[in-house]
């Protein structure tokens, strides 16, 4: 396990944006009203937003930042690192961080990366910049993680279509000298990469882009962070010090209601610590955990002292943890594009 921590650092802001077009899982074709009832009590997921053809992963990460250093009243200029975790790039080259730095006006002397991560891609991000900048040499950064995944999904596939949805967030971090430790544990398992795969269009399968459609083994999937989630949270807790009962909330990735209530279950964790956005906005993979931070705990963060565990798993196979520690931060409202 990757067990490591992260010093002087501190998010100073989150904000999120989601297509406007909403789809409901109750009108869906091909299937009956008992397999429709049936799905959404188990998922969780009534609701969906899929983005319009024309909008991608980048544009929604692009307003959530835009409004996010508009409240900030952060100076572009000052900013000196950006980084882009998606699955759903606007090329495959060049990478769409270095796009969103000139569509930003971010000066030239900022640093930009792309990191190709799906369900966990939020901790893996933040781990990365935050361990970019803990040594003071970067004060102001720019994390940027969304997907607009229902474009690789094949139409009528009611094995995946009703789960996932579209979204993109952006989270400011500053060097902060008194900031307390971000606490981490990332894990993989590559022998479970076609669990979750999108097989077509890369260079070892290159065909048409218009073919690359998302394949997944649910079931797989289900076992694996049934299995791998909860000793990953246990050992994160353990290294960072802290008690279960210490954390005032647990924002899972959004999967699923059933996988996600038998992880709180098997925890001993209650009910009101684990907020959910599930039910309107689906699983948005990669955007999950800061799009339900700003949904559900927006108005709670900008005047609270919050200890939190962020946990993400799937894709990959990888999953991971992070203790963070969240005091007085920008959280705008959820933006609509």
């Amino acid at each position: 396990m990757a067990l490591f921590k992260v010093a002087n650092t501190k998010i100073a802001g989150v904000s999120g944006a989601i297509p406007k077009n909403k789809v409901s899982n109750k009108d869906l074709v091909g299937l009956s009203q008992q397999q429709i009832d049936l799905l959404i009590k188990t998922t969780g997921i009534e609701n969906r937003r899929i983005a319009d053809e024309n909008i991608c992963a980048s544009d929604l990460c692009f307003v959530a930042a835009e409004k996010l250093l508009e409240e900030l009243k952060w100076d572009q200029n000052e900013i000196e690192m950006l980084v882009f975790v998606t699955q759903t790039p606007d090329y495959p080259m060049p990478g769409t961080s270095m796009i969103l730095q000139d569509r930003l006006n971010l000066p030239k002397s900022c640093m930009t990366l792309d990191i190709n991560q799906g369900c966990a891609g939020y901790v893996y991000g933040l781990s990365v910049i935050s361990n970019m900048m803990s040594s003071g040499a970067i004060k102001k950064g720019l994390l940027l993680v969304g997907d607009t995944i229902t474009k690789l999904i094949e139409k009528g596939d009611n094995s995946i279509v009703p789960i996932f949805s579209d979204a993109g967030t952006a989270t400011a971090i500053k060097y902060d000298s008194s900031a307390k430790d971000m606490v981490f544990n990332l894990q993989t398992d590559g022998s479970g990469y076609k669990s979750i795969i999108v097989p077509e269009g890369g260079a070892r399968n290159q065909t048409d882009s218009s073919t690359k459609k998302m394949r997944m083994q649910g079931h797989d999937v289900f076992a694996f962070a049934l299995k791998e989630v909860i000793p990953n949270i246990e050992s994160v807790l353990k290294y960072a010090g802290k008690e279960k009962n210490q954390i005032d909330y647990y924002i899972l990735h959004q999967a699923n209601k059933l996988l996600n209530e038998s992880i709180r279950r098997k925890m001993g964790i209650d009910s009101s610590k684990v907020p959910y956005t599930l039910g309107k906005y689906g699983n948005t993979s990669c955007a999950t955990i800061p799009l339900t931070l700003v949904s559900e705990l927006g108005v709670e963060v900008k005047s609270r002292n919050l200890e939190l565990l962020f946990s993400g798993f799937g894709v990959g196979l990888s999953w991971g943890a992070v203790c963070v520690n969240i005091s007085d931060i920008v959280c705008p409202k959820l933006i609509e594009l």
